[in-house]
């Protein structure tokens, strides 16, 4: 039974296995695992998914285990996140799909597990190898995390502690930060959402909020009254929501998965809770150019949050598609006056469209 002290940090230690999914965007990776290997919380074990990279990441992986290869830094504000390095090497399994697929718990892996996935097979079904790895492995909890984030030491800690504390079964969240305007929230947690116009509201996107005021002025509370969904950057769940639940939805391949995953669990009766002191730093989109603002977003960005968008609309909320499909119109007229006729053709297209399946 895991118990929670008074100062509100786990007195016992539940078995944490971190997912990271990397597609040729090793050097935030490098970066990622230095923070996590800061962590002040020992029983834990770091699965990398690596989606067919073409810039050798598994080796740059390789070589920053083994000590010949030192993580970068590009916010120096942070630096304290990942440096000192810590003591190289690091004890290593590399696998490919097909053999972390038919592990069993009883064999004894290293800390770091490194698994090939075969192919760029997107967000959900990359992260998925690694969830159904970490459940044959004995996980008690599963922390997803995006691999261009850095993480606080304590942040793990009040992810647990948040989740044994709550009266009942949850999925919990973060204060994800900017890594480049570390004082600027990214989200809390995640986001509320319009099933009309099918799109999520960020928690207090863009708020300014210095760390040494975090536990000052946000109120769990009052978050998870607005939370409907968590940022994909980081989702920690128990292994009983793995189970129940199920794994991400592989029809996105980008975008709405954590919506989709927060809808099924919270029609199961799971809450969306929120750890506040849980400091993720996000460098945000760094593989696909993605950003929140509609009007900067790359082509592949735009084209697979519509897709997606739409798919998570027809699967839970059909009754509106007519709504968030005259969005899209709207949309398009907009990308049009911003000087984006390709984004804006796109559009239109999956305005009227009866399915939406197919990828780019």
């Amino acid at each position: 039974m895991f118990k929670v002290g008074a100062d509100g940090l786990a007195e016992s230690s539940p078995k944490v296995i971190l997912v990271l999914l990397n597609w040729n965007g090793w050097k935030d990776t490098l970066e990622c695992l230095e923070s996590i290997f800061h962590l002040d919380y020992s029983n834990y074990q770091v699965i990398v998914c690596d989606n067919d990279s073409s810039d050798e990441s598994l080796e740059h992986i390789c070589a920053w285990a083994d000590g010949y290869r030192h993580a970068e830094c590009s916010n120096p504000h942070l630096a304290s996140l990942s440096t000192p390095p810590v003591r190289k090497p690091i004890s290593y399994t590399r696998l490919t799909r097909i053999e972390a697929e038919s592990h069993k718990a009883e064999s004894k892996l290293a800390g770091l597990t490194l698994i090939q996935t075969g192919g760029n097979l997107g967000f959900a079904a990359g992260n998925n190898i690694g969830l159904r790895f970490a459940l044959n492995d004995g996980c008690d909890f599963v922390w997803l995390l995006n691999n261009d984030t850095v993480i606080r030491p304590d942040s793990l800690n009040h992810l647990i502690s948040k989740s044994l504390a709550s009266k009942e079964e949850c999925m919990c969240g973060s204060t994800v930060f900017y890594y480049h305007a570390p004082d600027t929230v990214q989200v809390l947690a995640g986001a509320s959402y319009n099933s009309k116009t099918g799109v999520s509201t960020p928690i207090e996107e863009n708020k300014l909020i210095p760390l040494s005021d975090l536990a000052r002025v946000v109120s769990a509370e009052e978050v998870e009254n607005k939370l409907e969904c968590l940022i994909g950057a980081s989702m920690f769940v128990p292994r009983s929501f793995l189970i129940k639940v199920g794994l991400l939805a592989e029809e996105y391949f980008l975008y709405s998965e954590e919506n989709d995953w927060a809808e099924r669990g919270t029609r199961m009766g799971y809450k969306i809770a929120y750890a506040p002191l849980s400091v993720v730093y996000h460098k945000l989109g760094s593989s696909t150019k993605s950003t929140l603002s509609a009007r900067s977003r790359s082509f592949t960005s735009d084209y697979h949050q519509t897709r997606s968008r739409l798919i998570f609309t027809q699967k839970f909320y059909p009754a509106q598609l007519t709504w968030v499909r005259l969005t899209l119109i709207l949309g398009g007229v907009k990308r049009l006056l911003w000087g984006k006729p390709k984004h804006a053709l796109m559009q239109w297209k999956m305005a009227i469209k009866p399915y939406i399946r197919e990828k780019l």
